[in-house]
């Protein structure tokens, strides 16, 4: 079996460290490469992940990351960038209206074009859930990078957390409209425990703790998934 693992940071593996951006090598695809090796089981992960990637950028690379690859399964984690916003511009002009680096229709448009196009390969494709993120510490990390002015801003939309939930709400209703398997990986990391062990100090990359929940969320429903498909063949 092979599996390729199509997303943003969150799959490339980047985590804040000490004040930077920093490439972990315990990334989720490691980590889920070992879990399978480690119950003996002959799967390929793939590492498709590319920083600062939104769902415009990954409908561009889907025939070469993707459907070239000839992979069973596609997990495809992306929102993160998508809801984000140009934050020089609204620090410069906080008193204005701005669009999300992609807004919500397109992000959506986005997915159900890489959806429609993974399964008329005979790939499944599976969504991850965006991960939860700390507003707290996200909000801080943006207004000492450009200015606290943005704060006025921010609290017109509803807040950080508010506007990276809305991505994620749409994005559920758009596998169960679909009918796509999905990883809950914002549920699995808060019940995993406390987010700030899970959740890098920019307030949104995941450490290397909250990576080995991602990857074990997906390795459990990976094989959950493949022994029903085995079970129905019989």
């Amino acid at each position: 079996m092979k599996i390729v693992c199509f997303g943003d940071s969150l799959t490339r593996g980047v985590s804040y460290v000490k004040g930077r951006l920093r490439i972990v090598k315990e990334n989720y695809p490691n980590i889920l490469q070992q879990l399978f090796s480690e119950n003996n089981k002959e799967v390929s992960v793939v590492n498709k992940g590319v920083f600062n990637d939104n769902s415009e950028l990954l409908l561009n690379r889907l025939e070469k990351d993707v459907i070239k690859e000839r992979p069973n399964y596609v997990i495809i984690e992306i929102g993160g960038n998508d809801c984000n916003f140009n934050w020089h511009e609204v620090a410069e002009k906080p008193w204005e209206k701005h669009q999300a680096i992609v807004p919500m229709n397109q992000y959506l448009d986005n997915l159900k074009a890489i959806i429609t196009n993974i399964k008329q390969h005979d790939i499944i494709p599976v969504v991850a859930t965006l991960p939860p993120l700390d507003p707290v510490r996200y909000y801080k990390n943006i207004s000492e990078k450009y200015s606290p002015a943005i704060s006025h801003w921010i609290s017109e939309v509803g807040g950080i957390d508010y506007w990276h939930g809305l991505y994620n709400r749409n994005l559920n209703k758009l596998t169960e409209e679909y009918n796509i398997l999905k990883v809950d990986v914002r549920s699995a990391l808060k019940k995993a425990g406390n987010l700030m062990d899970f959740i890098s100090d920019d307030g949104i990359h995941l450490t290397e703790e909250g990576y080995k929940i991602l990857s074990q969320e997906i390795y459990r429903n990976i094989e959950k998934w493949s022994a029903e498909e085995n079970t129905h063949l019989i």
